[in-house]
């Protein structure tokens, strides 16, 4: 470590204590990435564990003094390596600020910290009645900060929308330490710019979400739920369309191919279809005669597009054991090989089965496995390209793959992500889909909120150049 390193790794010692700055590069290691295991990452200089806002904007007001670049991070249980790392920086580790303050039946919100779990949140609003509808897979232990950083989704989204959706207001620590409050509580409110907004879904690249305020739902009533499959993927996307234009809004509509319901079959001895081309997976909690009526008319489309099998239970414990299926999808492909690249692409729900199909071509001439499992009710898909992470070529078509994956989606109406975000494993695709003017933008309002650009550089869009970020990492001390 440099000098000038330990000037401000001391500093910064002082601002939070020693106990919440960590620096053992043995330990700092363990939070170098997230969960996307094949991008790049680098080794920061100190992790900060800060404990309230104010400790937040002190290593901001640090960092921007000295010029170190600063990774926000919750959990780690991001898919695009936004939370990764940067060689000689700061990685701030929201986690021990993870209190739910309030919880309000009246308003129908809560105000949360950004460390507080999903799962946590969710479990604290039921006792009230109340619902928090955002379920990402990871529900169980991502954070309400990386949620609202990546503007998460879940399997609820084609019922109950994303993350952004539920944001009334938030406090942002701002890139020179400043604390912005933005938003409100009431249910209406335009005054201003919808700044709160711009911040959800950022990465951590206009500033550190430190608190937020949440709009909440009436709890659901026990779901209803439905599994059909179907010989042909094409008979899946005329569901869904008639889903769309009947006007049903069921609170799950999930979908997986083949290779998908092979694997889960294989892993979960579920008694699946194995012939299937696709499985359709819906769920209704309106509550009683509602939710029935909902799958009764969900089972006659499916009938009426030819489903080998359509099979609807009122029983919760059956529900869930049928969604546990859709979401072992990806453990169970990790059984296939030793490395995944989880795409994340959306498309029109009219193409939902154009973009299915695609996928297994490009599968064939990749000569590699691709699952595709999805939710299918918002046309947000998940393909994911299997492979040995120790062969060369196999990468080298497997990152082919990804790519023509990408390529399709775009061909196709579609957006590069639909809830993972763009983080490292995407920046170089951003502009490919908004366009020039529209990258031009986003980089004007990087540089008026973070000039210095030491806000998770190299993240979303390459606002700062690979060389930049390891010039700082050499004069901060990587």
């Amino acid at each position: 470590m440099t000098a000038l390193a330990t000037t401000w790794v001391r500093e910064l010692q002082d601002a939070l204590g020693p106990d919440s700055v960590l620096t053992d590069p043995d330990v700092t290691v363990a939070y170098a990435r997230d969960q996307a295991m094949l991008v790049e990452a680098g080794l920061p200089a100190a992790v900060a564990l800060p404990r309230s806002t104010e400790e937040v904007s002190a290593v901001l007001r640090l960092a921007s003094r000295h010029g170190v670049p600063v990774v926000p991070r919750g959990a780690g249980s991001g898919l695009v390596g936004a939370a990764n790392a940067i060689d000689g920086g700061i990685t701030l580790v929201l986690t021990r600020m993870d209190a739910v303050l309030e919880v309000s039946a009246a308003d129908r919100l809560a105000v949360v910290q950004p460390g507080v779990v999903n799962k946590t949140l969710r479990d604290a609003v039921r006792e009230h009645g109340l619902f928090y509808p955002p379920d990402p897979a990871s529900y169980d232990w991502c954070t309400l900060g990386g949620n609202l950083a990546m503007n998460s989704g879940g399997l609820c989204c084609v019922k109950y929308g994303v993350t952004t959706d539920y944001v009334l207001g938030l406090e942002v620590v701002l890139a020179d330490g400043r604390v912005l409050r933005t938003g409100r509580r009431t249910v209406k409110g335009v005054a201003g710019y919808d700044l709160a907004r711009l911040f959800v879904g950022s990465e951590g690249t206009l500033g550190v979400i430190t608190e937020a305020t949440l709009a909440l739902r009436p709890a659901p009533q026990p779901p209803v739920t439905l599994v059909a499959s179907f010989g042909t993927s094409a008979q899946t996307g005329q569901v869904v369309e008639q889903v769309v234009t009947s006007g049903l809004v069921p609170s799950m509509l999930e979908v997986m191919d083949r290779t998908c319901i092979r694997a889960v079959d294989d892993l979960m001895k579920a008694d699946l279809d194995r012939d299937a081309a696709a499985l359709l997976l819906a769920q209704s909690d309106s509550g009683g005669s509602v939710a029935a009526a909902e799958i009764a008319a969900l089972t006659r489309l499916c009938e009426a597009a030819g489903a080998d099998f359509v099979h609807s239970t009122d029983d919760p414990a059956e529900g869930d054991l049928l969604m546990t299926a859709r979401r072992m999808a990806l453990p169970a492909l990790e059984r296939l090989g030793s490395s995944l690249l989880l795409d994340d692409v959306a498309v029109p729900r009219s193409r939902v089965a154009t973009f299915i199909d695609g996928c297994e071509g490009i599968a064939a001439t990749a000569g590699l496995v691709v699952g595709v499992v999805g939710h299918a009710g918002d046309g947000n898909m998940h393909p994911t390209v299997v492979f040995d992470g120790g062969d060369p070529d196999q990468t080298t078509r497997a990152y082919a793959a990804f790519d023509a994956i990408l390529e399709l989606g775009l061909s196709l109406g579609g957006t590069i992500t639909g809830e993972h975000g763009v983080g490292a494993l995407k920046a170089d695709w951003l502009e490919r889909e908004i366009g020039p003017v529209s990258l031009s933008v986003h980089q004007a309002v990087k540089q008026a909120l973070d000039p210095a650009g030491i806000l998770n550089p190299g993240k979303m869009f390459r606002s700062v150049s690979v060389a930049d970020v390891a010039a700082v990492g050499r004069l901060t001390g990587a």
